[in-house]
């Protein structure tokens, strides 16, 4: 049952995507780990550690996608739940680092021992195995999710007011993680990474292991997808997101379906932040801050909303474009640009780049098929006319000399 759901949820581009997908993360970690440092086909570590961190984005653009473009449900707080990913991997490598660090506690981690803690706190306990760490990467930003969304979506909180509630948890978050009796590392975060599963985060070929990791996970979050928008629960997401309330009418409980996909968009943001920290090396309360999810959004929309393809190409695009211009002299007014970027989209592209794309893609084939029918129609009459020309039933038109 399984492979012919996902078989069937595999159309032209979705196989496009995944085909690159495979080709990008074998070619790019093998040219890293093969190549020599001179060749010209060699890629640097430090890229892959970038493409790594734009792959995690890739991922959790995929999961607004999946809750807005097919549901409805805008969430100006999906940063929360890829925080919460990340940080749930972030205590993960902090116990790993035991003695090492500055203070050479075995225990408790460099901030606790400058903030004179005396013990662990109980909700760090477990994380020293990787195998309770990555189950609290599902766990809790699942958990909050679906609390959230349960008293969200059975108050039937929509529309804006929703995004207005959901930035306002992530606000929320960031203000607590601020906090140095948090337990968190407050302002400073969770840093200085040593070791992951007894490898060390900095190797060449941990970063490469890392990058494969990611694509993975993002191939592995876009079949999950594909098959949940092309299945009979994907036809009743889009009639939520059309008509929530003729939905509601007909006898469907929508409660329960935007609970559903809200709670597993969630699980897919929290997967993308636990990748994202060995990557990038660092993890604090900055990835709470509201910008974050905002930005998130627009890479969406710039891809295209309700494309699963495009919210990806989206987020790889403008974070690329974020790298190329925040390095230069025009890192001053990259927030501006941004911002205008969104607004000519809207404006120009409402439908994203691979909306439109596709858009443009079903008008030519259409124009082909009717083309091709025209022609067929009128190879046919002339077919029909000379056939009954020949039985004598229509007379040739005699021409007058």
């Amino acid at each position: 049952m399984t492979p012919h759901i996902l078989t069937r949820s595999l159309n032209r581009s979705a196989t496009i995507f995944l085909l690159v997908l495979a080709v990008v993360g074998v070619l790019l970690p093998l040219s890293n780990l093969l190549l020599p440092e001179g060749s010209l086909l060699h890629v640097p570590t430090y890229l892959i550690s970038l493409f790594g961190k734009y792959v995690c984005y890739a991922l959790l653009a995929l999961s607004i996608d999946l809750i807005w473009g097919y549901c409805g449900i805008l969430s100006l707080g999906h940063g929360a739940f890829f925080a919460l990913g990340g940080y749930a991997m972030g205590m993960y490598l902090m116990r790993q680092i035991g003695d090492r660090g500055v203070y050479a506690n075995p225990v408790l981690p460099d901030f606790m021992v400058f903030l004179n803690y005396k013990e662990l706190p109980w909700y760090w306990h477990g994380f020293d195995m990787f195998w309770f760490a990555a189950l609290m990467v599902l766990v809790v930003p699942g958990l909050l999710a679906f609390c959230f969304g349960w008293l969200a979506f059975r108050s039937r909180v929509t529309g804006v007011y929703l995004s207005i509630i959901t930035q306002a948890m992530t606000y929320a978050l960031l203000l607590a993680f601020f906090r140095n009796d948090f337990g968190f590392g407050g302002n400073n975060g969770l840093t200085d990474f040593k070791d992951i599963l007894g490898f060390n985060v900095q190797a060449d070929g941990t970063r490469a292991a890392l990058f494969v990791l990611s694509c993975l996970a993002l191939g592995i979050g876009f079949l999950i997808c594909r098959a949940v928008v092309t299945s009979k629960l994907g036809k009743v997401l889009i009639a939520i997101r059309d008509a929530e309330s003729r939905t509601r009418f007909l006898g469907y409980r929508v409660e329960s379906y935007k609970l559903f996909v809200f709670t597993l968009s969630a699980c897919m943001a929290g997967v993308a932040g636990a990748l994202y920290v060995p990557q990038v090396g660092i993890i604090n309360p900055g990835e709470f801050a509201p910008a974050n999810s905002i930005e998130a959004v627009i890479w969406v929309a710039v891809g295209g909303r309700g494309t699963l393809v495009g919210a990806a190409l989206g987020a790889i695009v403008v974070n690329y474009a974020k790298t190329v211009f925040t390095s230069g002299p025009l890192a001053p007014y990259w927030l501006f640009m941004l911002g205008a970027l969104f607004v000519l989209v809207t404006l120009l592209l409402p439908k994203g780049i691979i909306g439109t794309f596709n858009a443009w893609w079903e008008g030519r084939k259409e124009e082909g098929a009717e083309r091709d029918k025209a022609q067929r129609d009128s190879g046919i009459a002339a077919a029909a006319d000379s056939a009954a020309r020949e039985d004598g039933v229509i007379e040739p038109t005699m021409v007058k000399r």
